[in-house]
């Protein structure tokens, strides 16, 4: 119960009394604990294994607020392992050629810009701000696996606490998995190999995949360079309107507080407690 307290103090930052009801909260949610196999929404499925967590679409909503985090329009699903949270989303673009050119720099000036816009959100929902430092590994395209991985450092303006989002984008027929798997800087390498063995576990189910393309499906309108910053968010940026890349960035980034890089111990905890 100690440790359990202490993680919740750490994410919530909260009052002795917001400590009990953070508990309350999270303790409610519809956790699936693995072995299990789940369903992301009517395009994929995924296999958790036993000593991961998983949350549904409306459980992930809950939990974004908990965590201070802006939810988009897109269903959301959240895989939590020992010292990482990922989420998936999926966005039914059409599909997405893989035959353009990524100019890494040109990319992220436009996420630090996004980044600014997604502030203004944050100040009105009384969230601490951020800042993007840089890129923690730049994008990088594996044309076999048809994924698309990056990370970008930031950092909380507040408490200068820094966080990790390592990005990847899977394609699929007619739109694109998208995943960002938060971790601590310090963990970041032993979270990446643990969060790639995981992910393996995705399957786009029959008729989804990216070889079953046909001609006559739709193709979308833009390649993996605008899929980084968000696809239509992107091109919108292009034409000066950063509120609205902004308002994607807002949803897109994952910024955790401090300590929930530790709670799959929590999770460990909370499912044997649930058992007895």
């Amino acid at each position: 119960m100690k440790r359990m307290l202490s993680v919740l103090a750490a994410l919530f930052l909260a009052s002795a009394s917001g400590h009990v009801l953070a508990q309350d909260a999270m303790e409610d949610l519809p956790w699936q604990a693995g072995p299990v196999t789940v369903k992301l929404g009517n395009q994929a499925t995924l296999k958790v294994p036993e000593g991961y967590a998983f949350l549904d679409a409306e459980g992930t909503r809950r939990f974004n607020e908990l965590s201070e985090n802006p939810s988009g329009d897109e269903d959301e699903y959240t895989l939590a392992g020992d010292d990482w949270v990922a989420y998936f989303s999926y966005d039914d673009i059409g599909y997405v050629k893989d035959d353009d050119k990524i100019d890494a720099d040109e990319i992220l000036d436009n996420i630090r810009e996004g980044t600014e816009e997604a502030n203004k959100e944050r100040r009105e929902r009384g969230w601490s701000e951020m800042r993007i430092l840089g890129w923690s590994a730049r994008p990088e395209y594996d044309e076999q696996l048809k994924s698309l991985t990056w990370s970008i450092l930031g950092e909380d303006l507040d408490d200068k606490q820094q966080v990790v989002n390592y990005n990847t984008r899977l394609l699929g027929r007619h739109g694109v998995m998208s995943v960002v798997m938060v971790t601590d800087p310090e963990t970041l390498q032993s979270a990446i190999i643990d969060f790639k063995r995981q992910v393996k576990g995705f399957d786009f189910v029959p008729g989804q995949t990216y070889g079953e393309y046909k001609e006559g499906d739709h193709v979308a309108a833009y390649g993996l360079a605008a899929l980084i910053t968000g696809g239509a968010a992107a091109v919108a940026a292009k034409k000066g309107l950063l509120g609205v890349i902004g308002g994607f960035l807002a949803a897109a980034w994952k910024f955790l507080l401090a300590g929930l890089v530790a709670v799959g111990a929590w999770f460990k905890s909370l499912f044997k407690r649930k058992q007895q």
